[in-house]
């Protein structure tokens, strides 16, 4: 039977990622089975721990996804697994109302598994105790088993946290780790420094596989594991066996291009697409292909070797006005454009849409959305609702188009422009929305059916 345990903290910046990953990296080097899970919408944080654990890393959303879809891809996966770890996100009981609804405590009672508490001791000693036995009290159905001590200055001051926190709570620490002067995860927008762009990811998480086996009990945080039920079958959520392919479909994979869900990409496998991953600042060409799928990430910091592409650029361009189906969110969306400018200089894009994006320097969105389908579009029906995430520091600067020729009213969210999202051009639908097969299973249908339909020859604008 796989054991669980969730990784949570007091906060934002507590230390959780240094701990879950860390922990995964360190009982991955053991030669463990370990199944990395990120609580929430989360590329980079997964990314992290993914790297460490050398396996995908899934995303349980209760906000984006009902409760039997995220209990059974958790269920589904953790069968892989001896170890399943997921790390939260925010603060323990941060919840989007009063009662903490979608938050990590609600997600670990639902999904019955332990909380291994990470809390930042910096400048408190007893307190620390008054905190944790808060967490305690404030909701008794979640089974804090354990507390690790992050950023700790002497000796003396490990000691006294420690007994404060065993004394008045009864919970047991299982790790100390003193401050450090390196900052493993540099900061960068809302969170940590994507692995692809860290210039020695590898060696990063070798320190905290180290890290975790000389300042965490490792036997000990595996002892308060509990052991994770698994039933003979969950219908609803256990994805389908790959079947043989019947379209290719490009994936833009690259230091650009980095926010695919594990579940995304497997969604279209299942639905018959074989993945075709394509580099857009090395490829000269598209290859041939049925459908395109381009991701989010961080276009901006790779705009010039981007726009110096301009072989591949022109490729995308002559694809989508020949009908092929391409569906591109956030950062594929800006890449989709006429131009992005930083820094007082223009950078040429694909010019599907004309618009000119620039940056900012604080964000323009940042949280769930919630989409009506109010107009026609390739891979959507009239009607429907979706719901998702955004978050940019992107803005328009300039467009030659109207709002009411958008795909998508926002019911919560901010969107394109005018509480409006999604532009549409031939086959191609381009919005700042991410969206999650699991939430929007309708999504890896529509997009393998259309471009099935493409390439029968009947697929074009």
């Amino acid at each position: 039977m796989p054991k669980g345990i969730v990784v949570a903290g007091l906060s934002g910046g507590s230390g959780k990622s240094v701990v879950a990953v860390g922990l995964i990296a360190a009982y991955a080097g053991q030669g463990k089975n370990v199944v990395p899970f990120k609580k929430g919408p989360d590329y980079i944080d997964a990314g992290w721990l993914q790297l460490a654990a050398g396996k995908p890393c899934y995303n349980l959303d209760p906000y984006l996804m009902e409760p039997e879809v995220f209990k059974g891809s958790f269920i589904q996966h953790a069968r892989q697994a001896e170890i399943a770890i997921i790390e939260g996100n925010r603060g323990l009981f941060d919840g989007v109302n009063l009662e903490g609804a979608y938050s990590t405590a609600e997600l670990a009672v639902d999904l019955k598994l332990p909380v291994l508490l990470v809390v930042d001791c910096t400048k408190s000693t007893r307190t620390v105790a008054a905190l944790v036995l808060g967490c305690q009290k404030l909701d008794p159905r979640v089974m804090i088993q354990g507390v690790v001590l992050n950023r700790l200055g002497t000796a003396r001051h490990e000691t006294i946290v420690r007994r404060s926190v065993e004394h008045y709570t009864g919970i047991s620490v299982v790790g100390a780790i003193p401050r450090s002067k390196t900052d493993i995860f540099p900061q960068r927008h809302l969170g940590v420094t994507p692995h692809q762009e860290h210039e020695s990811a590898e060696q990063a998480t070798r320190m905290l596989a180290d890290m975790a086996n000389e300042y965490l009990d490792l036997p000990k945080i595996e002892k308060i594991m509990v052991g994770i039920k698994l039933p003979v079958a969950h219908e609803k959520s256990i994805s389908k066996h790959k079947t043989v392919p019947i379209v290719r479909i490009g994936i833009l994979k690259d230091a650009a291009f980095q926010f695919y869900y594990p579940e995304n990409l497997e969604a279209l496998e299942n639905e018959g697409a074989e993945l075709v991953e394509i580099n857009a600042m090395t490829a000269e060409n598209l290859p041939e292909l049925d459908g395109l799928y381009i991701g989010g990430g961080f276009p901006e910091t790779s705009a010039k070797r981007l726009s110096d592409n301009s072989l591949f650029r022109q490729s995308i361009k002559r694809a989508a006005e020949a009908g092929l189906p391409i569906y591109a969110e956030c950062g594929g969306l800006i890449y989709l454009g006429e131009s992005i400018f930083l820094d007082g200089k223009e950078y040429p894009l694909a010019g599907v849409f004309p618009v000119k994006f620039g940056l900012h320097r604080k964000p323009q969105a940042h949280g769930y959305t919630e989409l009506f389908v109010s107009n026609g579009n390739p891979f959507y029906k009239e009607g429907d609702r979706i719901k998702g995430h955004e978050f940019r520091y992107s803005t328009i600067l300039s467009w030659q188009g109207s709002s009411a020729e958008l795909a998508f009213d926002m019911e919560r969210g901010v969107g394109f422009m005018d509480g409006r999202d999604g532009l549409v051009c031939n086959n191609v639908l381009a919005l700042y929305t991410h969206i999650h097969a699991l939430a929007t299973p309708q999504w890896a249908v529509n997009m393998v059916g259309r471009a099935l339909k493409f390439k029968q020859g009947g697929g074009g604008a």
